[in-house]
């Protein structure tokens, strides 16, 4: 689909990055995935500014309520607010964005600018 450059490992992500992103280019576009599952669509905020992707929102909890005296030996669901930021390359351009999320998986996928472009150069 596109391509990503020097592998990536998950270890490499930081404890408590939420979601999980992979970016990478093809020709006409930068392509990033964020892996949001339980997010509602209503919760999540997309924005491109000053060279920068930001995906915002929050994720609630689906557990049950616990009383007094329960004991969670495991919990690694992340709930609550969160906020990814990612650097675009200089030919993304801010004007031609489109954001999709289904089943869980958000599609951002935001144009390269033409003039970044190769263009064929008629010879006279």
């Amino acid at each position: 689909m596109f391509h990503t450059g020097a592998a990536s490992n998950i270890r490499a992500l930081s404890r408590g990055s939420f979601p999980a992103v992979n970016v990478g280019s093809s020709p006409d576009t930068v392509e990033v995935i964020a892996f949001a599952p339980g997010v509602d669509p209503k919760s999540l905020q997309v924005t491109v500014d000053k060279g920068l992707l930001v995906i915002a929102g929050e994720r609630s909890s689906e557990a049950p309520k616990r009383s007094e005296g329960d004991t969670v030996y495991a919990q690694e669901r992340f709930t609550g607010a969160f906020k990814r930021v990612i650097a675009l390359p200089d030919d993304a351009d801010p004007a031609k964005v489109d954001a999709r999320l289904r089943e869980g998986v958000l599609h951002v996928s935001i144009a390269k600018r033409e003039s970044s472009k190769p263009r064929q150069i008629t010879v006279n």
